[in-house]
């Protein structure tokens, strides 16, 4: 007996055809199902937004407000502490965005290979993630203290004289980015980790087979393959970065002076102050500059991963 296959004009398509003249697209879904996200999201969301650009352009109090035009943006722009934030702020974000993404790619490396205890380090390098970042904030306060923090004693012991982490306008904001790091770099790993152990056995034994060494396997599968993982990374700690309030308030207020202040320790400075209009202008060019920053490299690192 001989079976023929059905000729493609034979077969049925399945597939439900949108109806002609226009008419309604099918969906599982009615309407209704997505009005009480969309109220959600416009309450919380788009009714504060639209707020914010407002009230940026006035001089307002808790019981009143008056139009200034771009007064408060004049004003923000020739305050020398707020440009300093501003400096601050990009510097910030550069230098915890980049040293997450290097430290989180060797670690992961690290904890994807057959070690003893892997694990448990795992556990470790992810666990300060977990901490309140106001709690760690204190806690290496206290650690970096210039006169009797342990840091400063281990030196001494070594016979090195510690600097004044937080004291020193040229070591505070570094040291308080060295801290971000410590409690970020874990949630990079396991991002890390996750792009690594995602790469096809295959790939690394024919690499084992043709001589490659394991740096070549690094460079020519590890590093490629995990270029996703990479842009996830480098998009979230850069956002962080320059959001940043939490940890630079809990170690340093912005001190010594200006020299730790971001554009965000700043606006809160000003809310302080009862300055509530020139804060809320600066929340607006925070979005504005967070906003600038983090489209075109995402659409620029997401374009260069589908032209690889």
């Amino acid at each position: 007996m001989t079976v023929t296959s059905a000729r493609p004009q034979d077969r049925v398509d399945s597939t439900p055809a949108a109806p002609a003249g226009g008419g309604k697209v099918y969906t599982p879904y009615s309407f209704w199902f997505y009005l009480p996200t969309a109220v959600l999201y416009s309450v919380l969301f788009l009714v504060p937004t639209f707020a914010s650009f407002y009230y940026s352009l006035t001089r307002w109090s808790l019981f009143e407000s008056k139009f200034i035009g771009f007064d408060n943006f004049v004003t923000f722009f020739q305050e020398p502490a707020l440009v300093k934030g501003f400096t601050n702020t990009l510097i910030y974000a550069v230098v915890t965005s980049g040293s997450k993404v290097v430290l989180g790619l060797l670690l992961a490396v690290l904890l994807t290979s057959r070690i003893v205890g892997r694990g448990y380090l795992r556990s470790v390098v992810f666990f300060p993630v977990l901490v309140s970042t106001v709690g760690v904030g204190l806690l290496f306060q206290v650690l970096m203290n210039p006169e009797r923090g342990i840091i400063n004693g281990a030196l001494g012991v070594l016979g090195i004289q510690g600097p004044g982490w937080l004291t020193d306008p040229k070591w505070a904001l570094m040291s308080i980015a060295a801290v971000d790091v410590w409690k970020g770099v874990g949630l990079a790993t396991l991002i890390y980790i996750a792009g690594i152990v995602s790469i096809p056995r295959e790939y690394m034994e024919a690499a084992r087979v043709d001589g490659a060494g394991s740096w070549e396997s690094f460079r020519r599968i590890v590093l490629p393959l995990c270029k996703p993982a990479t842009v996830t990374v480098i998009i979230l700690s850069l956002i962080g970065g320059l959001r940043s309030f939490e940890l630079i308030w809990a170690m340093t207020r912005g001190g010594p002076g200006f020299t730790s202040d971001v554009i965000s320790s700043v606006i809160y400075k000003q809310y302080q102050a009862g300055f509530y209009g020139l804060s809320t202008a600066g929340n607006v060019i925070l979005f504005v500059v967070v906003t600038a920053i983090i489209l075109p490299l995402s659409w620029f690192l997401n374009r260069k991963e589908v032209d690889m």
